[in-house]
């Protein structure tokens, strides 16, 4: 099957046609922002997961860097759709991105336009099939995440991730799957592109946006989840330490959906697999996914086939 055609500016232009000039003001100085989104073949139809609130968060993404994307967010969420629907992806991945193009050189944006893609594709679980059973291997990473009043985390801009890349490459040469950000303060943030929690005495905790952390979309839908299963769910610092002594530990996001950490820094995390409570939200989770059990009205319907 060839590559799925790519909505770009309105349009759709064929995958290999959807390019940028080598001048583009996004590759020289990271003025884009992006989106993470899943669309999943559930018992009841191809749906994508909590769409409004992606879109929302792309403009709003646009609107903190002065990007004005020429598009409303219904047009935005039925463009996705519709890229969904000719790609004839039953299920898939999907990536909308907004980024000054080619035009004046320079730090100053202004005189660049704004372009906007969707693209989709098949793409599995992020960290590994097994990783969502077995748990995976992380370490504490020698970056951290980046200061408030430096880069304005709230935004899911292309910037950003270069922090990100480095976490990833050093914890993938390290010999480890992941890596864990503290903030500059040295409380726990979150992964290279997750969210994390900590499980402790039947408590859930995680870091406060204060920290400089990506306000998930997939993180607040387990606060939700969690609290409707009666679980005291906490925005609080946590200490590094607190990470080793912990019951249970787990990131969340779009591409990692709930996948359990099995050990940090070479400590064993609770029994070293996946625990009960880790399991429960998982399984919750993936109910709405999989099966399309859904209370929240998180999912949109997309007609596929």
């Amino acid at each position: 099957m060839s590559n799925p055609d790519i909505w770009k500016n309105g349009e759709f232009v064929a995958f290999e046609d959807a390019t940028v000039h080598v001048l583009t003001h996004a590759l020289h100085y990271g003025t884009s922002v992006f989106e993470g989104v899943r669309c999943y073949n559930t018992a009841k139809g191809s749906a994508i997961f909590r769409h409004a609130e992606h879109m929302q968060r792309l403009i709003d993404s646009a609107r903190i860097y002065r990007m004005d994307l020429g598009y409303s967010q219904e047009e935005l969420e039925q463009a996705v759709i519709d890229t969904i629907v000719r790609s004839g992806l039953k299920e898939c991945y999907i990536r909308p991105l907004s980024y000054r193009g080619h035009g004046a050189m320079g730090v100053n944006p202004y005189n660049n336009p704004v372009e906007t893609i969707i693209a989709v594709w098949k793409w599995g679980a992020y960290l590994g099939p097994e990783a969502l059973e077995n748990g995976v291997d992380v370490h504490v990473a020698s970056w951290n995440r980046m200061a408030p009043n430096t880069f304005p985390s709230l935004a899911k801009a292309g910037g950003n991730y270069l922090n990100a890349g480095l976490v990833k490459m050093d914890a993938v040469l390290s010999g480890f799957t992941e890596g864990i950000m503290l903030s500059t303060s040295g409380h726990v943030a979150e992964g290279s592109g997750e969210n994390l929690f900590l499980v402790k005495d039947g408590k859930l905790f995680t870091a406060p946006v204060s920290l400089s952390i990506l306000p998930g979309i997939t993180r607040d839908s387990i606060c939700t989840l969690a609290r409707d299963m009666g679980l005291s769910v906490e925005e609080a610092l946590i200490p590094r330490e607190a990470l080793y002594i912990a019951d249970e530990v787990f990131f969340t996001g779009t591409a990692a959906e709930v996948t359990p950490i099995r050990s940090i820094d070479h400590h064993t995390i609770g029994s070293g697999k996946r625990g009960e409570i880790t399991e429960r939200l998982q399984s919750a989770y993936f109910d709405i996914l999989h099966n399309g059990n859904d209370p929240y009205g998180w999912l949109t319907p997309v007609p596929v086939g």
